[in-house]
């Protein structure tokens, strides 16, 4: 009689101990991924407004094969701009078959010498390949310390989700990656246009002391980039 006692004494504990265990590693709602669809797909009706997860699904009886092709990619974009690139999104927005799946792509087109300038992506981590050329690709962590390689054809990357980042052209010709997102709508925060071209502009007294740099500098950033 004494030993049952002692091993139910000893029990106890140790089933405790272990239930926490399993209760530490179970997935709550604040941190656990979006929940599983309950359908085998959800093509979004663009005409309804987004919800926490997207869009409302478009009718069953409404959706064709059409729906799930993107032909978005198979034209090379302008670069003819001030940054000498050009990125075609394939998001939900231009592919709404994504639409609660969680993933999405993008073409980035290069000039010679062109770069994609430092930007973040705030919803997503991106993974990316050099299709064409030679890129420069380069991120910088929350501790301000830079990593970067220069990839030819064939060769991948990753970028941590909400970190800043780039990718420039340093190759003699044209060059081309492509990059998918864990989410079907990443969003871009574009650093040049986010500091110098926003609506309204932020103040120059604070550029200027964020920057340590004169009125007049400030004040021609913001006339090229508006």
């Amino acid at each position: 009689m004494a030993s049952k006692l002692a091993v139910s004494r000893t029990v106890g504990p140790v089933y405790l101990f272990l239930l926490l265990i399993v209760a530490a590693f179970l997935p709550s709602p604040t941190l656990s991924s979006d929940s599983d669809p309950l359908q085998d797909f959800c093509v979004a009706d663009m005409k309804g407004k987004p919800s926490v997860n997207g869009f409302p699904c478009k009718p069953a009886t409404q959706v064709t094969s059409d729906d799930f092709f993107f032909s978005g990619f198979t034209k090379e974009g302008n670069t003819n701009n001030r940054f000498g690139s050009n990125v075609t999104a394939g998001n939900v927005l231009a592919f709404p078959a994504l639409n609660t799946l969680g993933l999405s792509m993008n073409r980035v087109d290069f000039a010679p010498g062109g770069i994609n300038p430092p930007h973040s992506h705030p919803r997503a981590t991106e993974a990316g390949v050099v299709v064409k050329g030679k890129l420069l690709v380069g991120f910088v962590t929350t501790e301000n310390v830079f990593h970067s390689k220069v990839l030819t054809v064939g060769e991948m990357f990753v970028i941590p989700r909400g970190l800043v980042h780039f990718q420039r052209n340093v190759g003699k010709g044209k060059a081309l990656a492509l990059t998918t997102f864990n989410s079907q709508l990443p969003g871009a925060v574009l650093l040049p246009n986010t500091l110098f071209a926003s609506t309204p502009t932020i103040p120059n007294q604070v550029l200027t002391k964020a920057f340590q740099v004169e009125e007049d500098i400030i004040n021609k950033l913001k006339i090229k980039l508006s």
